[in-house]
Order: structure tokens, then sequence, then C-alpha cells
């Protein structure tokens, strides 16, 4: 059901009149979730829907599809000729200012309209404004129920990271190659068992491997990815959701050394990222007790900047986190000061990633956890985090 009252609060807090939706071959995943409008539906024509900041909403849709909006609110329009979609769009921008509409020139994942669509809408007197901070009130916030689907992803996650480990214990003695692709199997396997899904396999990474933060085995011995090694460090990055209607998201990283002994260099390096991970979450806590509000690269300039200062500038690739929602890299706030730098709020019930990583020349290593924002205050999704390096 269309959260109106939640996106006319949400506009109210952004000072925007209205939300502009407009879709065609269904290229506007956002307006899509947020009206609800099913992927199946024929959209072989163009469509809008404008939904004011007190509440009321029109739609505009060609005569061939015009039940596509049915199952919302408002009035609707009906066109049949460019004449007339042009002449609808000029007296629906009569009478608002401020519009949102799904694009953002600094943060490509939550922009979708595109160039022509918006110089057309401007053509028709439309004032236009980014949706980014309503899109992340929208989709990036967890109610109850979306926290609860999270977190029981979170603990079969951790679930999972603790079995594969105790397989390889075992079967890292005998003289059996063990690929990358085989773990990867196994994951894949414990995922269906536990009624799971993901959008594509988990990253295993070994030795060299794990330098790579998005390392896949397609691209190395014939698809098979490496043979575990003894003494390699082995990355395991791994996410999925229950296979329910609106299910949220998971998304853990572990690493481990494939050794009973870990030398001096990756424990070094293991220390130092996890250090890194709990000052993500300390910032974010001491900012949000005091009333101030913390911005995602806010948070990512600190841990940014606490890396750096440990000597590790060279070795950062990427950002401190992601939001998540019913998509691993979901529409709510990233922890991100140097890729796209994010300046949205966490807000409550914001859920996102913390999971800075260093890669050096023979072996990367990235801790990652989910936390989300309840009662003013970061909460850590899942069991136990990983504070110690796996090893045998």
């Amino acid at each position: 059901m269309l959260k109106t009252e939640q996106i006319s609060t949400a506009m109210q807090e952004e000072n925007l009149d209205a939300w502009l939706f407009s879709n065609f071959h269904h290229n506007d995943p956002v307006s899509d979730r947020v009206l609800e409008v099913p992927a199946g539906s024929t959209n072989s024509r163009p469509w809008v829907y404008l939904l004011r900041r007190d509440g009321s909403a029109e739609k505009l849709v060609h005569v061939i599809e015009s039940r596509i909006l049915d199952h919302l609110p408002g009035s609707k329009r009906v066109y049949a000729s460019r004449r007339q979609y042009l002449s609808n769009l000029r007296e629906l921008a009569a009478g608002v200012q401020r519009v949102a509409c799904n694009f953002s020139p600094e943060l490509p994942a939550v922009s979708f309209l595109d160039h022509g669509t918006a110089r057309l809408l401007e053509d028709c007197g439309f004032t236009l404004s980014s949706a980014a901070a309503l899109i992340q009130r929208v989709l990036g916030g967890l109610d109850r129920a979306g926290i609860g689907s999270h977190r029981r992803a979170a603990d079969h996650l951790y679930g999972i990271v603790a079995e594969v480990w105790e397989r390889l214990r075992r079967q890292m003695r005998s003289d059996k190659p063990i690929w990358e692709t085989t773990v990867q199997g196994w994951i894949m396997g414990m995922f269906e068992e536990l009624d799971l899904e993901t959008d594509s396999p988990p990253i295993v990474a070994a030795g060299r491997h794990s330098a790579d933060p998005h390392y896949s085995p397609e691209s190395s011995d014939a698809g098979r990815g490496g043979v575990l090694q003894s003494g390699a460090v082995l990355q395991l990055d791994l996410w999925a959701r229950e296979k329910t209607p609106g299910a949220i998201y998971a998304d853990i990283s572990w690493v481990g050394v494939l050794d009973t002994r870990v030398a001096q260099e990756p424990e070094a390096v293991f220390r130092t990222v996890v250090e890194a991970r709990e000052l993500a979450l300390k910032f974010i806590g001491r900012s949000l007790a005091a009333g101030r509000s913390v911005s995602g690269q806010r948070v990512d300039q600190e841990v940014r900047l606490f890396l750096e200062r440990c000597g590790y500038a060279a070795n950062l690739r990427h950002r401190t986190g992601h939001g998540i929602d019913e998509q691993v890299h979901g529409f709510g706030v990233n922890l991100d000061n140097v890729e796209f730098p994010d300046p949205r709020l966490l807000l409550e019930g914001s859920c996102f990633s913390v999971e800075p990583g260093l890669y050096l020349e023979e072996f990367g290593m990235r801790s990652e956890i989910d936390a989300y924002i309840s009662g003013g205050r970061p909460v850590v999704s899942g069991k136990k985090p990983q504070f110690e390096l796996l090893h045998f």
C-alpha cells in the first residue's frame, strides 16, 4: 500500500511540494518500488504520477495502458498523442513549485530520470529537485518488520560462516584440492537449505585473489577459481535475504588464514581493519547521543582519516559502507566520502553495512557487519562480529 502519510511527512521535512514519478519500460526501479507497480506489467508508454505534499495525486497514463496505475489513489488523465501528453504535463505543473524527481548529480544509485525526460518536464513548467533524500526516507528506512527480516537473515549468515570454517578445518587436512568455487557451492547450498536467496554468488577469495574487493572466480582458472593453499588469507563475503515479499538483505564479510598460526602482517592488517570498523560505530553512536545529525559522508571521512594515519592510504579501494534494504546495495545512505560522497543523514530505521577494507599486493582484508539506527543509536545485527582472525 502506498505510504502516502510517510511520503507527505518526508516532503514537508525536505521542503518539497510534490514528488513526480515517471517510468517507461520499467527503467526506474525506485518508481516501481515506491508505487508498487508490478514488474510484469506492460510499460511500453510513459506514465506519470504526481503526488503532492497534501496527499492529493494525479495520474497521467496512455490510453492503451490506462489501468497501470489504477491501484493508486488520485484522479486519472489519459493521453493518446504527444500533443495531449505535453498539454497534460503543463497543466500538472501549474501550482507546484519544488518537485522531486528520481535523479541525483552526486548519487548514481538513486538516479534514474533520463536527461531527455528531465528537460521535457522543465520545458513544461516543472522546477525539478533531486528526490535522493525522499528515496532514503521511504525505501532506506526499515520498519519493525523490515528489521526483523534483516536480523533473521544476518543470523543465518553468521551461522553459515561458522559452518563453512569448520568444514574447511576438516577438509584442509586431506590431499584433495578445495577450489574457491567448491566453497561457493557449499554456501549456495546452505542458502537453499535455509530458504534464502541472493542476487549473485558469495565472494570466496584466497591469497592474492583476496586483494580484489569484487573478485570473481569466473575470471581465472577456467572459471573454477584458485585452489585453497595452506597459509593463505581467505576472504568470505556473503549476502542473502529470506524468500518472502519485502524481505531485507543482510551482508557480512569474514576473513581468516588457512593455517594454525597467523603471520605478523596479516594480524596487524586485520587489527587495523577491525579498529576502523568499531571507530565508525562509535562515531555514529556518539554523534547521535549528542543530538548531532551524522551523514554517511562524515562517517566515511572519519574512517578514512584513521586508516590514512595508520599508513594505509595507498591500500584503500572503496567506501566504508552502503545502504541495505530489499536490495543488498540499497537506496539508503552510503558511508561514502570519496566514490560518490553521500550527504544524506543516518535517520531512524537507516540500515547499512560497515566494511572498511585494506588491500595489499599479497592479500586483502575486509571486515563487514550490518547495523541499523533504532532508538537513536546504531544496533549491530546478527551474532557476535568478528574480532579475531579465523584460523585452524
